[in-house]
């Protein structure tokens, strides 16, 4: 077994990052396999040093310690994403020979156009770029393009290991998609399929809001060349109101909860208690968790942690 943790140095880490985090590191530890660490930091314009040595700090003081990855290396290095270019690059080579890439010069405004009717719904490109590209029209302009790459009309199934069996048909579901932008910086869409294939990762651990984009990178994947991993995708922490807890909607941060005075066998406790994974709620050590955590129990509802800082300093 080989599984990942992927968080990208664009905000500090924070309880929903520390959750799947968490999941990720029981199952691997609780198999004996091998977990990896990844930044993920193909976002140049957000990401930042200094996140991403809060990260290394604080994922090193909670005691999830990694196998592969930054400041340790391994037989997969480097495990930064800014410094592994050249093999996106190959993978886009390879998607150019197979006559599936194509430039698309559609911007942001005719794109919105496609918007979903529904909220929580994606646009689903309309291959308008694909048809100038088969007919070799010229640009329309002097604009520069995006890459995207063309999906077949087919249907793919896979399981879950949380939410079973999923079937997708990938054009009229998704579409063609982006793989390296107007601007050149190669998308995550590319990015983390090529690096969960090359680092050879067998379980991938995510929140629940990325299965819709799991079935085309799975055939991303195969048309690569790549073994397909096993998914676990997880039920997200909400906050009162609802909310995921994310950088941008200012979630919990690990700095902030140590400030407060919690230590990080009282924030992977609670974690696991408010996932159900242990049956009491108390302070567990790192051992206890590997060995009391059932991911068996793991729901797939949304979990509510209104009010976590009272909670997790609670725990004795």
């Amino acid at each position: 077994m080989r599984g990942r943790f992927a968080p990208g140095p664009t905000g500090y880490l924070h309880l929903g990052n520390v959750w799947t985090a968490l999941l990720s590191w029981l199952q691997v530890r609780q198999q004996g396999g091998t977990w990896v660490l990844r930044l993920e930091d193909v976002d140049e314009q957000r990401s930042r040093a200094v996140f991403a040595r809060s990260i290394l700090r604080d994922i090193t003081w909670l005691g999830l310690t990694w196998d592969e990855g930054p400041r340790i290396g391994g037989p997969y290095a480097p495990y930064i994403q800014q410094q592994r270019y050249g093999l996106y690059m190959r993978a886009l080579q390879l998607l150019q020979r197979q006559g599936l890439l194509y430039p698309c010069y559609c911007n942001r405004a005719r794109l919105q156009t496609l918007g979903a009717p529904h909220a929580g719904e994606r646009h689903v490109y309309d291959g308008c770029c694909y048809k100038r590209f088969k007919k070799n029209m010229a640009p329309p302009g002097d604009k520069p393009p995006s890459r995207r790459v063309h999906v077949p009309p087919d249907t793919l199934v896979f399981a879950d290991l949380q939410y079973g069996r999923q079937e997708t048909a990938l054009r009229r579901d998704g579409g063609d998609f982006v793989v390296r932008r107007a601007d050149g910086l190669f998308t995550y869409a590319l990015a983390a399929v090529v690096d969960d294939g090359a680092m050879a990762i067998t379980h991938v651990v995510r929140g629940r809001d990325l299965l819709p984009v799991t079935a085309q990178q799975i055939w991303l994947l195969q048309v690569l060349g790549y073994d397909v991993p096993q998914y676990l995708h997880v039920p997200l922490l909400v906050d009162a109101g609802a909310h995921r807890l994310s950088k941008r909607q200012h979630g919990i941060t690990v700095a902030a909860l140590r400030d407060a005075g919690a230590d990080p066998c009282q924030i992977l406790s609670y974690l696991a208690w408010r996932g159900d994974l242990v049956r009491e709620k108390r302070r567990y050590t790192l051992a206890e968790l590997v060995q009391q955590s059932e991911l068996s129990r793991l729901s797939g509802e949304d979990i509510c942690v209104a009010a976590p800082e009272r909670e997790i300093c609670s725990l004795l």
